[in-house]
């Protein structure tokens, strides 16, 4: 019995061993901690040793307020004008499934658009031209007389329409027909906000060679500053080519096809390629 308890206590490390290793543990965890502490600190330090301190957090990040909506940015912003409601329902349905574009404001005659269109700044609208109040001629006149004014094409019913050639005359981007299929509508929103094409360029063609004068206006002193190169692209815009068809035509970039039609633009004074267009007409230059 006396054999057996002096095993037992032979296996167990007596109170005095116990104290010294747990000392010794105690001893190692602080050295740990304390090496860790170290390299964090060394971490925060720059190059030379000095301590580098992190930037407080500003407190009034939490509350800013989005800024304003830059056009340009984000999905196209539509705006549609038109007095028949049930058509409207139609085309915001349509728009709005697509994740690109965005219905920002809606109108049912001239006079409440002027006033949808300033309130939301879109940057395309699509205007009826007969509409009670005010029609869409004066509505769009109006309109492009704002500072940055949106790119308005025109909803009309008839595809030889003079209502549709008069209001491109004043500076609108295009006409679309009413029972157009609804890919050529979205396509011709993304088209005139992106100004690489005339949206229905064969018909915008017709609708001008239709009602154009019978007698040129002459040719302005401006279209001499125009380069050789420029001319030939003009004359390619002004048959209603897109910047690709012109490249693959001319071997040329896509970019620098837009870089030659952005100078011509300027040197004209004119606003979009469907102006262009208009220009060559009344000037016999198509």
């Amino acid at each position: 019995m006396a054999s057996r308890t002096r095993r037992a206590r032979r296996a167990q490390p007596c109170g005095r061993w116990r104290a010294r290793d747990l000392g010794r543990a105690r001893t190692r965890a602080h050295r740990h901690a304390r090496a860790c502490t170290a390299r964090r600190r060394t971490a925060r330090r720059g190059a030379r040793g000095r301590s580098v301190r992190r930037p407080r957090r500003d407190p009034a990040r939490r509350c800013r307020v989005s800024e304003p909506h830059a056009r340009g940015s984000g999905p196209i912003r539509v705006v549609l004008v038109d007095d028949q409601a049930l058509f409207r329902a139609g085309i915001r349905m349509l728009v709005s499934s697509q994740p690109d574009l965005d219905v920002v404001g809606e109108a049912s005659d001239g006079r409440e658009a002027i006033e949808v269109v300033r309130a939301t700044t879109p940057d395309v609208v699509l205007m009826d031209i007969r509409m009670p109040v005010l029609d869409g001629l004066a509505a769009t006149a109006e309109l492009l007389q704002d500072a940055d004014p949106p790119r308005i094409v025109m909803l009309t019913t008839f595809d030889l329409d003079e209502a549709a050639a008069r209001a491109i005359r004043q500076g609108a981007s295009g006409f679309l027909l009413k029972d157009a299929e609804p890919e050529l509508l979205l396509a011709a929103i993304r088209t005139v906000h992106a100004g690489s094409a005339v949206i229905a360029a064969s018909a915008t063609r017709d609708l001008f060679a239709h009602f154009a004068g019978p007698v040129s206006q002459p040719v302005p002193a401006v279209y001499g500053e125009l380069t050789e190169r420029e001319r030939e692209i003009f004359a390619l815009a002004a048959r209603g080519l897109s910047n690709a068809e012109i490249a693959a035509r001319e071997f040329l970039s896509e970019a620098t096809v837009k870089t030659h039609i952005s100078r011509i633009l300027t040197k004209l004074g004119l606003r979009d390629r469907v102006q262009l267009v208009v220009f060559a007409f009344e000037h016999g230059l198509a």
